[in-house]
């Protein structure tokens, strides 16, 4: 009898391990969950990436909704999302900061000159320490940070234009009065 019970307990194991995989595989992988999620947003300082102008901090997400894209240069994915951001800036729908993560100076700026800067601001967080502190698994990664600097939602990967007309967006406007 011991015997028997000592064969089970591996398929019992297989069984539960199992159980777990497949109700994995129903879940969105860009919905990753955030303990930041209305919480403020960390406190931060970031230089400019060109080494002028005003970098970013984080008392410049107030005041308004903000889109806040965490990007990088050797992002292929950055590169596929970068038309939207740059059509919805010419629009003025929408306030966008960027956060360009683990990037070299150079490299950053050349890459917006040649794909456009629809940023309002960008911060050079080149170690990755304040990506660390805003939970950025990789890039992109978009958030939203309602007027009083709290962090509303988070999405990870690249924006399409369905996830802003279908997410996004409706987010947006539940902040704005």
């Amino acid at each position: 009898m011991r015997q028997r019970l000592f064969l089970l307990v591996p398929v019992v194991v297989f069984l539960g391990l199992a159980a777990v995989f497949f109700m994995g595989l129903g879940r969105d992988p860009n919905l990753v969950p955030s303990a930041l999620i209305d919480q403020s947003v960390p406190s931060f300082e970031l230089p400019p990436i060109n080494g002028s102008g005003g970098g970013l901090t984080s008392a410049d997400l107030t005041g308004a909704v903000t889109v806040v894209n965490v990007f990088a240069s050797w992002c292929i994915p950055c590169r596929a999302e970068h038309p939207l951001w740059m059509d919805l800036a010419e629009k003025g729908e929408v306030r966008l900061i960027g956060i360009n993560y683990k990037d070299e100076a150079g490299a950053a700026t050349r890459w917006l000159a040649e794909l456009g800067d629809p940023y309002e601001r960008i911060g050079a967080d080149r170690d990755g320490r304040v990506g660390i502190d805003w939970g950025v698994y990789g890039v992109p990664e978009t958030f939203i940070v309602d007027k009083e600097g709290r962090i509303r939602y988070k999405h990870v990967g690249p924006v399409s234009e369905q996830t802003w007309r279908e997410v996004l967006e409706p987010t947006i406007a539940s902040l704005t009065p």
